[in-house]
């Protein structure tokens, strides 16, 4: 059996504070052809997530760290370039977990079928109808026990997985205030995704203070993807049982040392909060339920989205790095060209 084309990105070394680009390599890796019951699929995106930051340390979280000198991976959607299953046919597209790669075989059993409705592109079932909407929609509802008609804060607003929280709380009748760190990402929040006040941080001495202007009346829920003083001032502005949803840290990923905040956390006991963590994948029950009300918000054009492409496999690592300094909106995306 003759080989089949194939380019990879692998990790070279774990990187110590913010990534390089020297830390990969792109690596010519040609895959055999399928055997029986196996497919080939063409990956026509793969998704770039804050998360991969943490599996690049060499230590194990609740999902173990890449291995270096190997393939990374992550979540992808492609087409069956070659099908060796009765289960899954040529040119269906499926979404999987092999991303960071142009192509890969497997087993059906590994991927997952999709069809994109009309209007609704590819990509899509790795942002808003994929973990990043499925992430929102589990933080909000199941872990911060949303009623609607509360006052909703949402940290890196404008990020794929916070414009989705605020977009569905939007939805659910809540007032919505949000961080970001430009005037044009707070332009696209309050014009586009529909937030009540979005805070570009990086024009505010304090957020603390910022975040008490904009909601005088304290903050019931907060959603935290960055946790450090971002945590903080949503701790001083909490209203007494306020819940905080923990759903990523990103100000740590590529911290040296631990930080210092917040140093306010005996306020959870005066205020008699609630925090929680989270991993999506524990809720994977709540997903049918996620993707009808997505779905039904999708075709009434009730929720919008943004997505950062870059073209070309070996863009990837360039593209990650981007996650870390603010130079992208929405959801991180490499497309390969077909």
């Amino acid at each position: 059996m003759g080989k089949i084309q194939n380019r990879e990105i692998h990790l070279k070394t774990y990187p110590e504070g913010t990534p390089q680009e020297s830390d990969f390599a792109t690596v010519d890796a040609p895959l055999p052809e399928p055997q029986a019951g196996e497919l080939l699929v063409r990956n026509q995106y793969f998704s770039l997530d804050p998360y991969m930051r943490a599996r690049m340390t060499g230590q194990e979280t609740y999902v173990p760290p890449y291995t270096l000198d190997a393939p990374l991976d992550g979540p992808c959607v492609g087409y069956v370039e070659m099908s060796r299953s009765e289960h899954i046919k040529e040119g269906e597209y499926v979404a999987g977990g092999k991303g960071w790669r142009e192509a890969f075989v497997t087993s059906p059993e590994q991927v997952e079928r999709i069809q994109p409705a009309e209007g609704v592109p590819l990509q899509a079932f790795l942002g808003i109808l994929g973990t990043t909407g499925f992430t929102a929609y589990t933080g909000l509802f199941h872990i911060g026990q949303l009623t609607g008609e509360e006052t909703v804060f949402v940290s890196a607003g404008a990020g794929a997985v916070g414009s989705a929280a605020c977009q569905i709380a939007r939805l659910k009748g809540c007032r919505v205030a949000a961080s970001t760190s430009s005037d044009e990402k707070a332009r696209w929040l309050r014009e586009d995704a529909g937030v009540n006040a979005a805070i570009n941080y990086n024009n505010e001495q304090r957020l603390v203070d910022a975040l008490n202007r904009e909601c005088p009346e304290g903050v019931d829920l907060y959603f935290d993807n960055v946790g450090g003083r971002t945590l903080e001032a949503a701790i001083q502005n909490m209203n007494t049982y306020g819940r905080l949803v923990l759903c990523g840290m990103i100000s740590q990923y590529n911290a040296r040392r631990p930080p210092r905040a917040p140093a306010n956390l005996m306020l959870a006991i005066v205020k008699r909060l609630r925090m929680q963590g989270f991993i999506v994948h524990d809720h994977m029950d709540l997903h049918p339920q996620f993707s009808a009300e997505m779905n039904s918000w999708i075709s009434q054009n009730q929720i919008t989205w943004q997505e950062t492409v870059v073209e070309g496999i070996e863009q990837a690592p360039a593209a990650f790095i981007r996650l870390f300094t603010g130079e992208k909106t929405g959801k991180m995306l490499v497309r390969i060209a077909s």
